[in-house]
């Protein structure tokens, strides 16, 4: 389809040689900031009913630990995606701007991954430990003891 005499010739074209690094930001900071966002909230959602597992039903202590982890999450991503958002060389070219763009959204993308997996082990190293303690309890406490020992006495030497 052709412009020519509508006013639109040039429009949506790239000038050789023109600097195209601020559209490698904007779309990286854009689409970084929304996974973020998307992971954190997803995370949230489905890590509330976990951690309310781990902590024994406290839905209060659940929500506090969750709205901590997600805030975290938030500082650690953010910060690392505001960090990593130099680029040393100049882009000149729409290839140029995907592949830088691959490039950091994709260590962006295992960032959330790592993260995310560290999160969960964390919160099952302390979901173990919690049902290895509520094991370790008698579900009811002793009826009575043998002999006139009593809970505590030390054993007996036979000879």
């Amino acid at each position: 389809m052709a412009w020519h005499g509508h006013g639109l010739e040039g429009v949506g074209t790239v000038e050789k040689g023109q600097d195209l690094t601020w559209i490698a930001y904007l779309v990286y900071i854009v689409v970084s900031i929304g996974l973020t966002v998307w992971v954190a909230r997803t995370l949230s959602r489905n890590g509330r009913i976990f951690l309310s597992d781990v902590l024994r039903g406290n839905e209060r202590l659940a929500d506090a630990v969750n709205h901590l982890l997600v805030v975290g999450f938030y500082l650690i991503n953010l910060g690392f995606v505001a960090l990593y958002l130099t680029q040393e060389e100049r882009i000149t070219e729409a290839r140029e701007v995907f592949e830088a763009l691959s490039t950091k959204l994709g260590v962006v993308l295992l960032v959330l991954g790592v993260l995310h997996l560290g999160n969960v082990w964390v919160l099952n190293k302390i979901r173990r430990r919690g049902i290895m303690e509520r094991e370790q309890l008698p579900p009811v406490p002793p009826q009575e003891y043998t002999g006139n020992q009593g809970p505590w006495a030390p054993p007996t030497a036979k000879a």
